[in-house]
């Protein structure tokens, strides 16, 4: 068996206490290094809650960049029709149409599946 030693149960606490908030600091300072290189962006908590909830990822995100339906069909060659109808949940879209969608929205495609 290793070496032990014996420290008080409120040493103890406190020191896990510290790793467990340098472990959540060292997760913030990841996570905002991701936002300034480009690699991630900060959404507010009102979209997030939305698709948190389940409502429409596409229709989120287009909100969410300030796009109408009308506007996301322009910039992804996806017919209008189609948007509105996997917006409302009737359609899934082929593989090729979320790409599109993604490209037009700035996101990846796991986050409109």
């Amino acid at each position: 068996m290793g070496k032990m030693i014996t420290i008080p149960l409120d040493e103890y606490m406190a020191l896990k206490l510290a790793a467990e908030e340098l472990a959540d600091l060292s997760a913030y300072d990841r996570a905002m290094a991701a936002v300034t290189r480009g690699d991630d962006e900060l959404i507010p908590a009102e979209y997030a809650k939305r698709l948190i909830v389940g409502e429409s990822p596409v229709r989120v995100w287009r909100e969410f960049r300030g796009l109408t339906q009308m506007a996301l069909f322009e910039k992804s060659g996806v017919n209008r029709v189609q948007i509105a109808d996997i917006e409302a949940g009737r359609k899934s879209g082929s593989v090729e149409t979320i790409r599109k969608l993604a490209d037009a929205l700035g996101v990846a495609m796991d986050d409109l599946v």
